[in-house]
């Protein structure tokens, strides 16, 4: 196993390490916080889920804005001062959302908070695209699965016991975590913008922006991303719903629901880059149709079972789905995107399979709680997991030749590594 760990390690630059340890101090600090943020709303301001669901509306509107403008930022001036801009507003938006006492000022520093921290996320995801060789992404957003799993591992079983004490600890950790993540980026992380070629001239800002109506031209890759966008809905229940419901119908206190998450986490530690070795030669479009199923039949059981069991069994039929689903979900972004408008193409997706669920899943999920039986949160989501399924196959027509195959034999694995370095 030390073996292949180093083998592993060797197959990949020492910079992609070293984001990827940085991503999992920062990812620490916000799982401690995200599984439970419903949880802290319902409970500081006494309102239901129906003023969470607007309250991740406003953060989702306004972080639309603020990544649009960070993916065209990302590609004109590079990645590493984008992704220190991001980090140091979230630790700012942590202390401040802890200190907020009214509702309505929460609303206000939570679109504030949605357009500042999220112009930072599209530099994160280019840069780990411009690191690695295309034969290696699918790994190495595997790997960033695995990452970002250790993380919520560690953090909703911390966050849980916590929670029960401190709200305002939660916050102030967050905050410490972004910090030394800044400071890392800053210290050690190289630009890694690819350099224009010999006689082309550089964008202007304006042109920048004018781009995304080249994305958004691109048809295929729209329709990769719709698709997605009905998965992005389903999947937003687990961070956003679940933790209100197992509370309000069956009386499990916040521990319960920190332990079903670290479940799926520990999972994805322990099996991702099994999965993503065994599915990255695989057609990528079947490979996303059979998560989608996976998906359909995990979210769908919320709604049919009732005991603390099930809801455990429920999870790991979703982490299969999530563990083949994730990593080649991001590397479709890249595969689509061109080089020197990654930054963008990043940027949309972000809309697409983040922004809008999180803007419509809980504030749906919320109405249907309050004037409906609470269990067609999950019926309807294993009904919409369907509709994706029939979207990845009808992609898997049309696609196929565009995408040809996402990894390539390399004679030398370590030549791949060394020429990303550089």
């Amino acid at each position: 196993m030390i073996a292949n760990m180093r083998k592993t390690y060797n197959e990949f630059p020492r910079n992609f390490w070293v984001l990827m340890g940085a991503t999992f101090i920062d990812r620490v600090g916000g799982a401690l916080i995200f599984p439970f943020f419903a949880l802290y709303v319902t409970q500081k301001f006494n309102v239901e889920m129906v003023e969470v669901g607007i309250l991740f509306l406003i953060f989702t509107i306004s972080g639309m804005a603020g990544s649009f403008i960070g993916g065209a930022l990302t590609d004109k001036f590079g990645r590493r001062w984008m992704m220190i801009f991001g980090l140091v507003v979230s630790a700012l938006s942590s202390i401040s959302m802890a200190l907020v006492a009214e509702l309505t000022v929460f609303y206000a520093l939570g679109a504030l908070v949605g357009f500042l921290g999220s112009a930072g996320g599209p530099a994160q995801q280019a840069m780990v695209a411009d690191l690695l060789p295309e034969e290696r992404r699918i790994e190495g957003y595997g790997i960033q699965r695995v990452v970002f799993n250790l993380a919520v591992a560690i953090g909703p079983a911390i966050g849980g016991l916590l929670a029960a004490w401190s709200f305002l600890a939660l916050f102030i950790i967050d905050a410490i975590t972004s910090v030394i993540t800044a400071v890392i980026v800053y210290r050690v992380l190289p630009e890694t913008k690819p350099e224009r070629k010999e006689g082309e001239e550089e964008e202007s800002m304006l042109q920048t922006m004018a781009g995304y109506g080249k994305v958004f031209r691109d048809k295929l890759y729209i329709a990769y991303l719709l698709v997605g966008t009905l998965l992005g809905l389903v999947y937003m229940q687990m961070y956003s719903t679940l933790s209100v419901y197992l509370r309000d119908e069956y009386g499990y206190p916040p521990w319960g629901y920190g332990y079903i998450l670290a479940l799926n986490a520990a999972m994805v530690v322990a099996l991702q880059f099994w999965f993503t070795r065994r599915i990255k030669n695989r057609p990528p479009m079947l490979v996303m149709a059979v998560g989608a199923i996976f998906y359909m039949v995990g979210f769908a059981m919320y709604g049919f079972v009732s005991t603390y069991i099930l809801f455990m069994l429920a999870m790991v039929i979703i982490t299969v789905g999530e563990m083949v689903i994730s990593p080649m979900a991001q590397t479709l972004i890249a595969k689509f995107s061109p080089e020197n408008m990654r930054g963008r193409y990043m940027a949309i997706s972000g809309f697409t399979l983040f922004a809008i669920p999180s803007a419509v899943g809980p504030l749906m999920a919320g109405l249907v709680m309050k004037y409906y039986d609470p269990r067609w949160v999950w019926w309807g989501g294993g009904i919409i997991a369907i509709f994706a399924v029939a979207g990845y196959l009808w992609l898997h027509s049309h696609a196929g030749e565009r995408l040809g195959a996402l990894t390539a034999t390399h004679s030398d694995p370590s030549a791949a590594a060394s020429e990303a370095t550089a």
